[in-house]
């Protein structure tokens, strides 16, 4: 298929070039544009479904701590609800220079 195409486009080798740059073009735009936009509600990429441990989604994972918070570092509730994965009072120390 591909050589009865080259051989069908005109003008020697750089219209064969030309023209061969062209169709690929045309072509992706078409499946860009086209084609992957109608099939993308038939595909199952978007069809997510989260659960916990037990899982029934929507359930709570577990006993919360204090007034329902999880429990932070040390036990302590962390109130802005963001859970480091690192003490960051221990890792403050720059790294050592290279020595010249």
């Amino acid at each position: 298929m591909y050589a009865w195409i080259w051989r069908k486009l005109p003008f020697g080798v750089p219209g064969k070039l030309i023209g061969s740059l062209l169709i690929t073009a045309g072509l992706l735009a078409l499946l860009w544009y086209i084609v992957f936009p109608w099939a993308e509600p038939l595909l199952p990429f978007d069809d997510v479904q989260v659960t916990q441990d037990n899982g029934v989604p929507g359930e709570p994972a577990g006993e919360p701590g204090v007034d329902g918070e999880d429990p932070g570092v040390d036990g302590e509730p962390s109130g802005d609800g963001h859970e480091l994965p690192y003490d960051t009072t221990r890792n403050n120390t720059p790294p050592p220079s290279p020595s010249r």
